[in-house]
């Protein structure tokens, strides 16, 4: 597999395998997600793609290895410029509320923040997570870019731990357990 960034534009021509890997990992525990949320993602992406920053980075098939053909899509990875009026939809307000407005601002708002990363079960163990997270990370201005994931997604903990993420030590409130974590190169992860 080759991990390369494409442009939103690029997208909907790899929607059919996009929709199947997020099914697939995100049918899985602890998300639990019916396997027909691949294709409100895929919808959500079409407008996602929009958004000032949006960067997207795939897993392609090179047709000579495991089981994905010549350009099958094997993971993504997608990020965006968080706005400098942070959003309240979503879980936005709920991290508001935890990091308050001052960390807010200053960590997040015009920070990149990492949408989704999702790599298909039968590529896993393969360093692709780790090359869809850097490809989609390292324009991040003054290396700062953050995400959210749950608590109860200890692989996934483990995943952005190894990688060099730290999580900020405070939970955001809701039924999720989310908590936000800060990449490897922000300025307030540094000790």
């Amino acid at each position: 597999m080759r991990v390369r960034l494409v442009e939103g534009a690029s997208l909907p021509s790899y929607a059919d395998g996009i929709r199947q890997v997020y099914a697939d990992v995100f049918s899985e525990p602890p998300w639990n997600e019916d396997p027909s949320a691949g294709d409100r993602y895929v919808e959500r992406l079409a407008a996602d793609a929009t958004r000032p920053g949006f960067t997207a980075a795939l897993a392609l098939g090179e047709g000579s290895e495991g089981s994905f053909a010549e350009g099958a899509v094997g993971g993504f990875a997608t990020a965006w410029t968080t706005p400098d009026v942070f959003p309240s939809s979503r879980s936005y307000g709920h991290v508001a509320e935890a990091l308050g407005p001052g960390r807010v601002e200053g960590w997040l708002c015009g920070a990149l923040e990492v949408d989704e990363l999702a790599v298909a079960p039968d590529a896993r163990g393969a360093g692709l997570g780790a090359a869809l997270l850097s490809a989609v990370t390292e324009a991040a201005p003054g290396g700062r870019c953050w995400l959210l994931t749950s608590v109860h997604a200890e692989a996934t903990l483990r995943f952005y731990r190894r990688a060099g993420w730290h999580q900020v030590p405070v939970p955001v409130p809701g039924r999720a357990g989310l908590v936000v974590l800060l990449g490897p190169g922000h300025p307030a992860a540094r000790p």
